[in-house]
C-alpha cells in the first residue's frame, strides 16, 4: 500500500512539472503523441499475439511495403488501432466515456477484421476465454459495464492509479466483446487519463508476464496490486519521456550515460525498470534527459 502511495505522489509531482513545462509548447506535445503512436499499436498489438515488430507496425503505418508476407488481418489490426490511438488523443476530452462510445471505439478497431462483431457487445450465447478465466454471461455484460464506469466516477476522492487499475481489470474480467477486448481496455484506461489530465500510458509487451499477473490476482484474490504497480510505472515513464524533451534536456541512451557517468549499466536498468530514476523506454531502448550545460 505505501509503495502505491508513493507511486501516486511522484506521479503527481511529475504531473505539475510537466504542466510547467508545457506552458507554450503545444506544437511539441503534439509532435511527441505523433511519435508514439506506432508504439502504442505495436505493443498493445504484440501482447495480443501479433507478430509484427514494432519497425513493421512502422512501415504499415507509413504505408511502405514489408518484407515478408503479413497478413491482412495483422495490417487492419495495426491501421484500425492507429485510427482509435489518434482518435482518442484529439476527443477525449470532448465527450464522457459511455458505453456508446465504447461501442464507437470497438467498431473503428474491428472494421474489416469482423465486421459481423464491430461494435456491439457479446450476445446470446457468445461465451469467451481467456487462459482459464471463462467471462461472465453475455447477458450481465451491460449490467457489469455500467456498474464499472459507475464504480470508476464515484471513486473521484481516490487516485487516478488504483481507479484505472480497478476499471481496467474490471473490464478484462467482463470481456465485452468477442474480439478486441484487450486492446480496446488499453485505450479505454488512455480516454480516462487523458479526460482527467494526465498523459497516456504505453503498457509495453516486454511487460506481459507481470501483467497477465496482475489478472490472475485479481481473479484469485480480488485484488489490484500489481496492476495498479503497472499503471503507476506505465504514467511515471510517460511523465519522463516527456519532460525530458519538454524541458529541453539532451536525450542519451542509458548505457551511454553508464558510460559517461562510469555506472553499471545493468544496476541503472533494474532502476528505470522500476521507475527510481527518470529514464524511459523510447523504441524499446531506455533513455534518459540529461540537464545541458550552458552555453
Amino acid at each position: 500500500m505505501t509503495k502505491i502511495l508513493n507511486v501516486f505522489n511522484k506521479v503527481n509531482s511529475l504531473r505539475e512539472r510537466y504542466y510547467n513545462a508545457s506552458i507554450g509548447k503545444d506544437a511539441l506535445i503534439k509532435l511527441i503523441a505523433e511519435t508514439e503512436v506506432a508504439e502504442q499499436v505495436y505493443n498493445s498489438n504484440a501482447i495480443e499475439n501479433s507478430t509484427l515488430t514494432l519497425e513493421e507496425t512502422e512501415k504499415i503505418l507509413l504505408q511502405i511495403n514489408l518484407d515478408r508476407f503479413i497478413t491482412e488481418r495483422e495490417i487492419f489490426e495495426a491501421k484500425n488501432l492507429a485510427r482509435v490511438v489518434s482518435y482518442i488523443d484529439k476527443r477525449a476530452k470532448e465527450q464522457e466515456l459511455t458505453l456508446e462510445v465504447i461501442l464507437s471505439l470497438h467498431k473503428m478497431l474491428i472494421s474489416n477484421i469482423r465486421d459481423d462483431v464491430a461494435g456491439r457487445f457479446r450476445k446470446d450465447n457468445e461465451f469467451v476465454r481467456v487462459a482459464n478465466h471463462i467471462a461472465p454471461n453475455p447477458k450481465e455484460v451491460v449490467a457489469r459495464l455500467e456498474k464499472m464506469l459507475a464504480e470508476y466516477n464515484a471513486a473521484s476522492h481516490e487516485g487516478i492509479i488504483k481507479r484505472i487499475a480497478k476499471l481496467h481489470l474490471a473490464f478484462e474480467y467482463t470481456h465485452p466483446f468477442v474480439d478486441g477486448n484487450g486492446r480496446i481496455g488499453r485505450v479505454i484506461n488512455n480516454y480516462l487519463l487523458i479526460r482527467e489530465g494526465f498523459v497516456p500510458i504505453n503498457i509495453k509487451f516486454i511487460d506481459r508476464k507481470k501483467y497477465y499477473e496482475a489478472f490472475r490476482e485479481h481473479d484469485e484474490k480480488g485484488l489490484s496490486h500489481i496492476m495498479e504497480e503497472i499503471v503507476g510505472k506505465a504514467l511515471a515513464n510517460s511523465y519522463h519521456k516527456r519532460l525530458a524533451y519538454l524541458e529541453g534536456k539532451k536525450i542519451i541512451t542509458l548505457s551511454e550515460y553508464a558510460k559517461n557517468n562510469k555506472l553499471s549499466h545493468s544496476n541503472l536498468i533494474n532502476k528505470a525498470t522500476r521507475q527510481t530514476i527518470e529514464a524511459f523506454l523510447e523504441k524499446n531502448v531506455w533513455k534518459i534527459g540529461v540537464a545541458c550545460l550552458p552555453l
